[in-house]
């Protein structure tokens, strides 16, 4: 896909941009374009079972009752973005950096969240809807946020390839809408592609080493996506997302089951998508390895949300066992 940022880097050296040192050769263009494929079919599969996930009887209950949902759109475009801009001010990330992290914090939530919200047994129909929200908002959301923030940082106008995001989101949403369509016709079949998406971890994997082979080929710079401010950063954003997106639900007095899903619908960014935008929409002299950085993020949520589910489980038990004691003491 031809990118506009092309002229942009002709025109300026490595030190305008601070992007990231490549040697070697580049990889070459038949490469770049198997993983884009890749990459696109998966992300398909991905919102094609999503949307089988979804049955409009529990879409309609939670629009005639928006207030879950209000409140997670609220954090997931309130929180996020604004905590992907401060942390990239905080860090001084060069621009091509900051990008990445705007590009991530501006990203609607992952299908990931769901499966959290299942351990932390928060409310199922209400993260469901929760994601094919935020995803059909992200159509307009994403691109307007990343306006807005990229305005704090005085090289970034013209940067962001707004044309070819806008057409990345917009293919999402078709399959998404099929799924949900092949749901309420063939809901039998529906269950059985569900199960298909099992698979696409085998295929990420298969990804996430195409792409370590190609960047190997351009000077291996993956070093790059493990730098300490990338690091900390991937770290504290859904960190941030979890805490506030908890506070903010319990502030307009959610349910306990609907604050921890908002928590972790908040936290949880579609990865997926963000290494797709990244590796599609632009040139892969410019990104390098930096579209393997959602991915490094993806894997800090799920370790920190792993460490929530194991807090919530026992302070669960502890709380039956301190139950258990004095209902016995009586």
């Amino acid at each position: 896909m031809p990118s506009p940022l092309c002229p942009l880097l002709e025109a300026n050296d490595s030190s305008s941009f601070n992007t990231t040192s490549v040697s070697g050769p580049i990889m070459s263009a038949a490469l770049n374009k198997t993983i884009n494929i890749v990459l696109m079919v998966a992300l398909t599969i991905t919102m094609v079972s999503l949307g089988c996930t979804m049955e409009p009887s529990k879409i309609k209950r939670h629009i005639m009752k928006p207030k879950g949902v209000a409140i997670a759109a609220l954090c997931q475009y309130g929180v996020m973005p604004l905590t992907a801009f401060c942390l990239a001010k905080a860090f001084r990330l060069s621009d091509i950096r900051a990008v990445v992290v705007l590009i991530c914090g501006c990203c609607p939530g992952g299908s990931l969240s769901n499966i959290l919200a299942l351990a932390l047994q928060g409310d199922m129909n209400l993260s469901i809807v929760m994601t094919c929200c935020s995803t059909v908002l992200a159509l307009g959301m994403m691109p307007l946020l990343l306006y807005l923030y990229c305005q704090g940082f005085p090289n970034l106008h013209g940067f962001v390839p707004f044309v070819d995001i806008i057409i990345s989101l917009a293919m999402i949403l078709i399959p998404c809408g099929a799924g949900i369509i092949f749901n309420y016709y063939r809901p039998q079949y529906a269950q059985i592609f569900k199960k298909v998406s099992i698979s696409l971890s085998v295929l990420t994997i298969t990804i996430v080493v195409i792409g370590i082979i190609s960047i190997v080929g351009i000077g291996g710079s993956i070093l790059t996506v493990l730098a300490p401010p990338l690091m900390v950063t991937g770290a504290l954003m859904p960190f941030t997302g979890y805490t506030f997106g908890y506070i903010i639900s319990t502030l307009f007095r959610l349910t306990h089951p609907e604050r921890r899903t908002v928590a972790m619908e908040t936290g949880c960014q579609n990865v997926q998508l963000c290494s797709t935008i990244l590796k599609v929409a632009f040139p892969p002299e410019m990104i390098g390895p930096l579209f393997l950085f959602p991915l490094t993020f993806g894997a800090l949520q799920l370790i920190e949300a792993l460490v929530l589910i194991v807090l919530f489980r026992c302070h669960q038990r502890f709380a039956l066992k301190h139950k258990g004691e004095r209902d016995a003491s009586f």
